[in-house]
């Protein structure tokens, strides 16, 4: 193994201290192991969380000033409650909600990754390209909201 990221730095001193108990010959206690890396897994998870949450603070402080300006964007994922969207120049993420989707009332359809238009049968899916304006920057709520304009 080899040292890597600081988050991954004990678990492999674990695997380190592994292979030099084998080598000697060492008994390691199972439980013992067991219980350093599950606090080892909640750490990498809270840290995984600590990262996303300050990416997506620092994109919404970015875009605070730039409510009601249009941007070309992709579409990142697709849940039932909207569509994520990407905006291409700054890679700031934010929902379009299904609601919100213009033009027709759309249908999620979990399987191919996107909504479709019940009279029209227009789609938005994922990896699509479009053009979104963003209707707010929320600090509270942590999160950016965009309306779809094609």
């Amino acid at each position: 193994t080899h040292f890597t990221s600081p988050i991954r730095r004990y678990p492999d001193v674990l695997v380190h201290r592994l292979i030099q108990a084998e080598i000697e010959k060492e008994k390691i206690k199972t439980e013992e192991l067991e219980t350093l890396c599950k606090h080892s897994t909640h750490m990498e998870i809270l840290a995984t969380k600590a990262e996303r949450d300050s990416i997506k603070l620092m994109q919404i402080k970015y875009m605070l000033d730039k409510e009601g300006e249009v941007f070309d964007a992709v579409i990142s994922g697709v849940i039932a409650r909207g569509v994520f969207v990407e905006v291409v120049e700054n890679k700031c993420e934010g929902m379009v909600k299904a609601k919100d989707l213009p033009g027709d009332y759309f249908v999620h359809d979990q399987k191919n990754h996107s909504f479709v238009g019940e009279k029209t049968g227009k789609k938005y899916q994922l990896g699509d390209k479009t053009r979104v304006m963003l209707v707010k920057a929320d600090k509270v709520k942590k999160r950016l909201d965009f309306q779809v304009l094609s």
